[in-house]
């Protein structure tokens, strides 16, 4: 059995604005879970979009194909998309480098 459980991950970068209260926060949970900015907004929005039984409903209906992108996507590169990430829960034992609060943020 491998030590480590390796998940292909493909991830993209978004430019979004935030007000700068709402950066800062982001910032201050980051801080308090020993976690990135981006996998702050990562998960606030995966567990938003989990828990919102509305939305979820509404992607079952055809209506959620058809929409209008509006997040400013940058594409990666052959090199940023091929690096696997390893699987691991955040703690607070393995505090991870945070990026300052800016208007530019990253999907993680």
């Amino acid at each position: 059995m491998p030590l480590l459980e390796v998940v292909q991950t493909h991830y993209l970068s978004a430019s979004i604005r935030l007000t700068e209260p709402t950066a800062t926060q982001v910032d201050q949970y980051a801080a308090f879970i020993h976690a990135s900015g981006n996998d702050v907004v990562e998960q606030a929005l995966a567990y938003v979009f989990a828990k919102d039984r509305e939305f979820q409903e509404f992607l079952r209906t055809p209506e959620a194909q058809r929409f209008t992108p509006t997040l400013r996507v940058r594409r990666a590169s052959v090199n940023e998309s091929a690096e696997p990430s390893v699987k691991k829960p955040v703690s607070a034992a393995s505090p991870a480098p945070q990026a300052p609060a800016s208007a530019a943020a990253s999907k993680a």
